[in-house]
């Protein structure tokens, strides 16, 4: 099964910081991930310079399949016309033209969802029921073995630390209809601080046994880290095993100019029904490197 390099809020522009972009560039390929996730935020105020250095960026990551949808910074905050009329025409034109896309890959489907809704809010993002609706009518055309992952710049959950973030509006009707989906994970940024665990957390659920595991990415080359990691850069990778999700959290030390891994996190996959066995995923297992 695949294993899948998740970065996020790359912010090119002022907050970037080259040592960290350089950092990742030189572990990403060591790594041998499948799948490369980019969860939105490649700019910090939407220009095409900014876009350009992002593209220059992803272009030098490994090769293999992407799976790139845009965040809030990726669309023009005080170019209000802009921001009402074409809001998504730079990075469209120099990121990629799809802002809800498909990736299927090994007995696996990343499905991105465009969380930024820039019209009716600037921060906390929007997950519209039209999008959910898209979302169940390509999950129900798959095999009930195949592991369904839903990509999304903002946040189902909120942190639990002493910020207190607002979640989306709605957030709860989107995991309840995840859930219902069979959706196993929820990859996402924004909030530039990572938080890997359950939605069983948060939401009460309608079943109980049947919450969906979130990993949220920090700010992957950004001077823009908040709370436990303020002025700190991460990204996670993931293997998905036949039976267990393993995601190892990194984090860039300045002393040594790397990525280093520094937690892993296990969590029992949660199986379908019709799928090959029944899940465990409420609750999951996590180790601390030294």
């Amino acid at each position: 099964m695949p294993k899948i390099l998740h970065i996020s809020d790359l912010h090119f522009g002022p907050a970037y910081l080259p040592e960290a972009g350089e950092a990742l560039q030189a572990i990403a390929p060591s790594l041998d991930p499948d799948v490369i996730v980019i969860s939105g935020d490649f700019t910090q105020r939407a220009k095409r310079q900014q876009f350009e250095h992002a593209r220059r960026f992803v272009d030098r990551l490994p090769k293999v399949p992407m799976l790139l949808i845009p965040g809030n910074h990726d669309v023009p905050l005080y170019r209000v016309a802009e921001r009402w009329l074409r809001p998504h025409d730079l990075y469209r034109e120099l990121i990629c033209p799809d802002l809800n896309p498909v990736l299927q890959i090994d007995g696996l489907i990343l499905l991105g969802i465009d969380s930024t809704s820039p019209r009716r809010t600037i921060s906390n993002g929007r997950v519209h029921q039209d999008q959910l609706e898209r979302c169940a009518e390509l999950f129900a055309e798959l095999p009930p073995e195949t592991m369904r992952i839903v990509v999304a710049h903002h946040h189902f959950a909120p942190c639990p630390d002493y910020i207190h973030d607002r979640t989306m509006p709605k957030a709860r009707r989107a995991i309840d209809s995840f859930v219902e989906q069979g959706v196993e994970m929820i990859l996402g940024g924004h909030l530039h601080r990572s938080y890997i665990g359950n939605s069983l957390d948060f939401f009460p659920g309608t079943n109980r046994d049947r919450g969906i595991t979130i990993v949220q990415c920090g700010t992957t080359t950004s001077s823009r880290g908040r709370g436990r990691e303020r002025n700190e850069n991460t990204f996670n990778l993931i293997d998905v095993g036949p039976h267990l999700l393993t995601v190892i959290h990194y984090l860039y030390f300045e002393k040594t100019g790397k990525f280093a891994p520094i937690s892993q996190h296990l969590f029992p996959r949660m199986r379908r029904p019709g799928g090959p066995a029944h899940l465990a995923a409420a609750n999951p297992f996590t180790t601390t490197a030294p």
